[in-house]
């Protein structure tokens, strides 16, 4: 016999679902001669029998709507049962043809919008035909009857014989509700006794299915009574093994009790719980706290002290309270407040990131007034690449700290930041304080590393957790859910880094002070690979400085032709390469000259990029846009071509809904201004214009794009090409006004990378171009505009 999932046989008698009181009887089926089509209700592990009383939990919404329709309705159902459990939303082909009518007595509504309706069987049916299949089944039916048995005697006496086998089943199987064994006592009908055996067994849905289609009574009662046997020899058996298993714990125990005399016998020598205590206060007496710590770790090992040392409790409190003294507390490293060898310092190590470097002074120089060890917290925030990280070693040995970098990316639960409550098995603090654990300090140089990157998961927000953490009004008594008391964070120094801010919390932002690391020139990349990059490879490769030599030519074409990026990783890689090459030519003994050429440079990495665009944008249509990404900016190109049509517009591309929002702006305001821009309306009307942006596997969206696709549009209708090496980046109205667009410095550096001449910006972004030093746009012109008229007289050419 099973159980029910949701509602228990014993819950469905005590809450008296009474059939008699409910004044359903069978009657009722004959006379609803209204009802000619019957909404169909597919179920799953179960079979329905005539005369049964069932609960049917349902979480499909069509099942829903069903149940409840036929309620409201007073309807008959028809319940018909899966082949397959697994399928979710079945066909018909999914469901076998012979079911049981029922009616529903009552529904009870549970959590989640699931619900469960108590149900009894009257009729068994074959679908005749199926009428609808949406919102839910419905199908013409065909009633069958049940075939009488012809002896009548041995037919009561083989249900006494399954009666009686269903109690001793039920004896031995712990899983069946008692109630069952009242059930049956108190069937009378012999009919109903064996459908109800029928539902409740511990069959195959597949078993039951073939006992349903079964229409002569007596071959049902015997097929029945076969699968009750089978299932009562596995009963048998499998008590026999679980006395067998009593046996062997009770050897169990007896070596359990012999080995807890033995370690009685030990700590009688020395050793166990007392030399525990000991030590955890030996390690106490060396601890700097305050007042209110001391008395948390007293109580704390009088616990220990009461608690017996074989209970599982009392490994816990150990654990607990070896973390509680191992943690610093009190003890601050000393800050180095020479400012001009911070310097040295952060100069040696990072070339460039003059913004943060001067941050960092600054706050070491109001330490060293203030004499206050209060820190700031720092968000750096820039394209992969430019060192955000190391920055954070750097900063760490500029002020003497203790650093740990702590990497948050694809952190999903909050217990990782908060830890675990104590009486959770294997409970463990947060990675913050096991960060200042290994610290060994109370003020070291934390790197929150990745915290774009951290993701919302089934056990909490870890975003929202790192809240407290990083705000300098509250971190003074962070609250640990492992050590259940206040510890103060407002002396480490939080270093947050991101390659974007759209994915990190705007209360989490508010906390942090952003600094915003560009990209590299190609200037500051040549003197990074001659300071730090070159070196590096050498001594990973087993090279020495005369290994291999890299000018200035060399390295400026490596960055040119054969990286395109923000920072300088790439640009690693490929002198990786180089390393690596110049590696097996020394181990294979073979002459090559050390002073590395462009064409052998060319001939280790590969076949070169083409550096000019001039090619590209030689037709009419064709714009070179300028986009902002994650890993820093990058250009696109804009193309539009007419064909023989009726002015339809289509866009290809893999385009958002922003991008494709700004095509058909600037569409509109073609059309709109057609006269002034001086294209024929015939042209509107007659031509459809399709726009493309390559790379149709990356996704791309944002406003940026919008000056550059409306100047594609006209260059195609006008058929005037576009001036070339120019790029621009914009946002537009329909009243043809040009709005200012994100990201500036990202882009100009990567339209100087791409050997563009010239730009179109907004005159609203004209103070973010007055904030990039003027060595990096030495060799770029920016045009300012206002309207779309001004973009259109500057790009296409006369």
């Amino acid at each position: 016999m099973t159980k029910f999932e949701d509602i228990s046989l014993e819950e469905i008698i005590s809450d008296g679902f009474d059939i008699v009181a409910e004044e359903i009887t069978l009657s009722e089926t004959e006379n609803n001669t209204d009802q000619k089509i019957f909404p169909i209700l597919p179920v799953r592990n179960m079979v329905m029998f005539p005369n049964v009383v069932m609960p049917i939990t349902a979480g499909r919404k069509n099942s829903i709507q069903l149940l409840e329709e036929a309620q409201k309705n007073g309807d008959f159902i028809g319940v018909l049962s899966q082949k397959n459990s697994d399928i979710e939303q079945p066909v018909e082909k999914d469901l076998y043809h012979t079911g049981t009518l029922a009616k529903i007595i009552k529904i009870i509504k549970l959590p989640e919008g699931n619900i469960t309706a108590i149900t009894k069987g009257f009729h068994r049916f074959k679908v005749k035909k199926f009428m609808e299949t949406s919102p839910y089944f419905k199908a013409e039916i065909t009633k069958l009857k049940d075939v009488k048995p012809k002896n009548q005697e041995e037919y009561e006496a083989l249900l006494e014989n399954i009666k009686d086998l269903a109690l001793k089943i039920i004896e031995l199987d712990p899983n069946i509700p008692n109630a069952a064994n009242f059930a049956i006592k108190n069937i009378n009908n012999n009919d109903e006794l064996l459908n109800f055996i029928c539902t409740n067994g511990n069959f195959l849905s597949s078993d039951k299915q073939k006992l349903l289609e079964e229409k002569n009574l007596m071959e049902r009662a015997n097929k029945c009574y076969e699968l009750m046997h089978e299932n009562f020899r596995k009963l048998e058996l499998r008590n026999q093994i679980h006395q067998k298993t009593s046996k062997d714990l009770d050897k169990q125990q007896k070596e359990y009790f012999l080995n807890q005399q033995i370690r009685t016998i030990q700590e009688e020598l020395g050793g166990g719980p007392e030399s525990d205590v000991e030590e955890l206060l030996q390690k106490a007496r060396t601890k700097k706290w305050a007042i209110e710590v001391e008395e948390q770790f007293q109580k704390e090992i009088n616990r220990l002290q009461r608690q017996n040392p074989n209970s599982p409790d009392y490994n816990v409190q150990r654990n607990y309270l070896d973390f509680f003294t191992d943690l610093p507390w009190e003890n601050y490293s000393k800050d180095i407040f020479d400012i001009e060898k911070a310097q040295k310092v952060l100069d040696k190590a990072h070339f460039g990131l003059e913004d943060i470097k001067k941050r960092i002074l600054e706050h070491m120089a109001v330490l060293k007034l203030k004499n206050n060890m209060k820190s700031p917290i720092l968000l750096l925030v820039g394209p992969p690449g430019v060192g955000k990280t190391s920055l954070g070693k750097s900063v760490a040995d500029a002020l003497g700290r203790k650093y740990v970098r702590l990497s948050l990316g694809g952190l999903h639960d909050e217990s990782e930041i908060r830890g675990h409550r104590k009486t959770y098995i294997g409970a463990m603090a947060g990675r913050i304080l096991q960060s200042i654990k290994k610290a060994g300090t109370s003020n070291p140089v934390i790197v929150l590393d990745e915290i774009d990157k951290v993701a919302q998961g089934i056990h909490g927000d870890p975003s929202s957790a790192l809240l407290e953490v990083l705000d300098p009004e509250q971190n003074k008594s962070f609250y640990d859910n492992f050590l259940e008391m206040g510890y103060d964070l407002s002396k480490v120094m939080f270093i947050a880094t991101a390659n974007s801010l759209s994915t990190i919390q705007t209360p989490l932002l508010d906390r942090m002070e952003i600094i915003q690391i560009a990209g590299y020139t190609l200037e500051e990349k040549i003197e990074i690979a001659k300071r730090h990059l070159i070196k590096k490879q050498q001594e990973e490769n087993g090279l020495n400085t005369k290994s291999f030599k890299l000018g200035n030519a060399e390295l400026k074409h490596i960055i040119e032709a054969h990286t395109s990026e923000s920072g300088v990783r790439s640009l690693e890689k490929r002198i990786a390469a180089i390393a690596r090459w110049t590696a097996l030519q020394t181990a294979l003994e073979k002459d090559y000259d050390p002073k590395i050429s462009l064409d052998k440079v060319d001939e280790i990495l590969g076949v070169p990029r083409p550096k000019s665009l001039s090619e590209v944008s030689d037709v009419p249509g064709v714009v070179t846009g300028l986009a902002w990404t994650s890993v820093g900016g990058d250009i696109l190109f804009i193309e539009s071509i007419l064909s023989n049509g009726k002015g339809a517009l289509t866009m290809t591309g893999n385009l958002g809904n922003v991008m494709k929002e700004s095509a058909t702006i600037a569409l509109e305001y073609i059309k709109a201004k057609h006269e002034e821009l001086g294209i024929d309306q015939e042209d509107l009307e007659k031509k459809n214009i399709h726009v493309h942006v390559p790379e149709g596997a990356t996704p791309k969206d944002g406003p940026s794009a919008g000056i550059a696709m409306l100047t594609s549009m006209v260059s195609s209708f006008k058929n005037k090409k576009v001036r070339p090496h120019l790029a621009m980046t914009g946002e537009i109205t329909l009243r043809g006004k040009v709005l200012p667009v994100g990201g500036i410095k990202e882009k100009l550096l990567a339209a100087t990378r791409a050997g563009i001449k010239e730009v179109i910006l907004c005159e609203a972004n004209r103070k973010d171009v007055e904030e990039i030093k003027k060595d990096y746009l030495k060799n770029l012109k920016v045009n300012y505009v206002n309207k779309m008229e001004d973009v259109i007289d500057i790009a296409i050419e006369k």
